[in-house]
């Protein structure tokens, strides 16, 4: 009897045998519809010595009950699923999902109606249908998306149906998108950029592993760099895909890419509709879709012949999945380029100290662009001292600053403020008992969200409106807000520079490509003289006319024992200050500091890059820290504070002890509950020589966990809460 081994989509389970029914011809990749139990399940036909399974004679064997027709999962997916597994420490099923994150991208899909205009429309119309008719000329479209371009009622489309006037149309609901054209535009380059960009586009033609670092400067032309590495795999019949740490900046992004390629590339996000995200998942999976730009999961689409990675920012820490399988978007790139000996360019101004450890030991080639492209100078940094400019009593802007705003917008141009805290206020408290106001389900401050006028936790959703008493001693009027946020800063500009047009850029503000285009356009029209916002207006905008930058808390970063804080704000106000000057006018940046002389920012003011990560290098190196050393989270979690301080207690006693590796903990961690979850954590530090993942699952398995306590491992962290 044929037997196949079949990766299910099952939590718990891993590998599982079926017998194959005669006449159904299956192999590796193949996806099925095997039996578990009184259910069916999907899951994917796997080579029978990848995965090891009890054996089950033959007779037992129940049979695989269909084979979906789509393509097979290729073999650099099925390996990269595999190593992400491995590496993550996280069930196979678990990343085989990503992979499969569209059930109903499975099954034919019913053909769809659309509607055109007859090809003989009669004279004697109303005065709306022919207005309608004049707009639909050459379009054609479902009813909604016709009223939309017709700009009439979706009744009165369907009345002109009704009457003939419009035609029905069966379509597929897989039309294949629009193939960029490689040659469109071709762009004006520097010398720079020449040499970068034929480096990689003699890369993507070769078909084999090349990893690039491209570090450019703000506004270098990194963007243009890259564009024509993916023309070329265009050109060799490849396809593209361009990771982005927030979907809601690609407006800008978008626009460049349908200037130089004719048409928009294919997008993969949240947002997208389910319709959206199947007819983009087949047409991955059949090579129609040539580029696509997508948030860190569509590393997991099932491209068909994947020849370039673009990892843009690719210094972001959003790269990095803090639940579910915590993988690394940009390690997983890397990695993905690699089995599918293809080409990866990671893009920044600020590499990380990962990237730049990999340059040094030959594995990647670094592509440098050290200057501004057309000729633009970087803006001139300074700091401002608040021990001795500090800002009115109740405000937060020093008078340098505040100045440095009005001469901007008397001289007709635009400024932006930067404080990467969201909202009003980051803590309420009571005046009369001193009550902090909490989230009843996480261990952190409710922040007042003043636009809104509801106190927000920022970690797990939870939210009410701003009670009028303090919730502990019921004293009314007695809240007060403490520390500044966004939306507090724009109301101290309203009050002391009222003339300036003020837009808010938060993630609450701006969460969609649609509302990042309107930003983009506002400001363009020159109907925005301040932009206001955290980390979302630290890169992908370019506004000429914006020549003044303020961060206005440039040490709010640096305190934490996160042992990456010093290099994340360095490259955060880097690419903030990035927005300065990058049209013809000269730009600055002001930054308000309590620690003018700190060596972090003496590097910003002196732009000694290269000064401050060696010196950041060589402490990571003494310490034995990534990339130098290996680390390992273990977060202890439940419902129950007893159970999970046992499981606790029980792996700290039983904790691995061997030369190369320690174990620190247990400890409360930072972020002590969360979503209603207990937590507790350890962390592990090994030398790079350790089996880091095999120490630590081997140690864990060895600990008796009751159903009520999650253990989850977080191998090379980056959020320490």
């Amino acid at each position: 009897m044929a037997r196949v081994r079949v990766l299910v989509l099952q939590h718990g389970l891993g590998a599982l045998d079926y017998a194959v029914p005669d006449g159904m011809g299956l192999g590796p990749g193949d996806i099925v519809e095997v039996p578990l139990g009184p259910r069916r399940i999907v899951g994917v036909v796997w080579e029978a010595d990848r995965w090891a399974t009890r054996e089950v004679p033959d007779a037992k064997l129940r049979a695989v009950a269909a084979r979906f027709a789509v393509p097979p999962v290729t073999a650099p997916l099925r390996r990269l699923i595999e190593w992400t597994g491995a590496y993550y420490m996280a069930p196979p099923a678990a990343v085989l999902r990503m992979a499969l994150s569209v059930p109903s991208a499975l099954i034919e899909a019913p053909t769809l109606v659309e509607y055109r205009l007859a090809t003989e429309v009669p004279g004697n119309l109303t005065s709306l249908r022919a207005a309608a008719i004049e707009r639909l000329a050459g379009r054609q479209g479902s009813v909604r998306e016709l009223a939309r371009h017709g700009t009439v009622s979706e009744g009165v489309i369907r009345g002109m149906v009704k009457a003939g006037l419009l035609t029905p149309i069966a379509v597929s609901p897989d039309v294949p998108p629009p193939v960029p054209d490689p040659d469109f535009a071709a762009p004006v380059l520097s010398y720079e950029q020449a040499v970068a960009a034929e480096d990689i586009a003699q890369a993507v033609t070769a078909d084999a592993f090349a990893p690039f670092l491209l570090d450019g400067v703000t506004g270098s032309g990194k963007t243009e760099v890259y564009f024509e590495g993916i023309a070329a795999a265009i050109r060799s019949g490849g396809q593209a895909l361009i990771l982005v740490p927030e979907i809601a900046l690609t407006a800008p992004w978008l626009a460049r890419f349908a200037a130089r390629f004719g048409c928009a590339p294919v997008a993969w996000h949240s947002d997208l509709r389910g319709s959206e995200r199947r007819r983009t998942w087949r047409s991955v999976a059949t090579g129609n879709a040539r580029v696509v730009v997508g948030a860190r999961s569509a590393l997991f689409l099932p491209f068909a012949k994947l020849r370039l990675i673009v990892v843009d920012e690719a210094h972001d820490s959003s790269f990095k999945q803090d639940d579910g399988v915590q993988y690394h978007g940009r390690d997983v790139a890397v990695m993905r380029a690699s089995l599918e000996q293809a080409t990866v360019v990671l893009a920044t101004a600020t590499p990380a100290i990962e990237t730049q450890a990999q340059v040094t030991r030959g594995r990647y080639v670094e592509l440098k662009l050290p200057s501004r492209f057309g000729g633009a100078q970087l803006p001139a940094i300074s700091t401002i001292d608040l021990r001795t400019d500090p800002p009115p009593r109740g405000n937060w802007l020093s008078p340098p600053l505040v100045a440095a705003l009005r001469e901007t917008h008397v001289a007709g141009e635009q400024s932006l403020l930067f404080l990467n805290r969201r909202g009003y206020a980051p803590l309420t408290l009571c005046r009369t008992c001193g009550n902090r106001i909490e989230c009843p389900q996480c261990t952190a401050w409710l922040v007042e969200h003043r636009l809104t006028a509801r106190l927000q936790c920022h970690h797990c959703g939870y939210s009410l409106p701003v009670p009028p008493r303090c919730p502990s001693c019921d004293a009314e009027y007695s809240l007060v807000a403490c520390g500044p946020g966004v939306e507090r800063v724009a109301e101290e500009v309203a009050r002391i520079l009222p003339d300036l047009r003020v837009a808010l850029v938060t993630s609450d503000t701006i969460f969609s490509p649609a509302r990042a285009a309107a930003l983009v356009a506002a400001v363009e029209a020159h109907e925005i003289d301040l932009l206001i916002g955290t980390q979302l207006v630290t890169k992908g905008y370019h506004f000429p006319d914006l020549t003044l930058v303020g961060v206005v808390d440039a040490d709010l970063g640096l305190a934490g024992g996160d042992l990456r804080a010093g290099e994340r704000t360095f490259q955060q106000i880097a690419q903030v200050a990035g927005r300065a000057g990058r049209g013809s006018k000269p730009g600055r940046v002001l930054l308000q500091t309590h620690q003018p002389d700190a060596r972090i920012m003496r590097a910003l003011v002196e732009y000694d890059a290269a000064g401050f990560y060696a010196a950041e290098t060589d402490a990571r190196r003494d310490l034995g820290l990534p990339p130098f050393g290996r680390l390992a989270g273990v977060v202890v979690s439940g419902e129950d504070a007893a159970a999970v301080n046992l499981v606790a207690r029980d792996l700290g006693r039983s904790a691995p002890r061997s030369d190369g590796l320690a174990v620190l903990g247990p400890a409360p961690a930072p972020l002590a509950m969360l979503r209603g979850r207990h937590r507790v954590r350890l962390l592990v530090h090994a030398r790079r020589s350790v089996d880091l993942q095999g120490v630590v699952g081997a140690w864990i398995e060895g600990v008796k966990v009751p159903a009520s306590v999650r253990v989850t491992v977080d191998i090379d962290p980056y959020n320490f809460l």
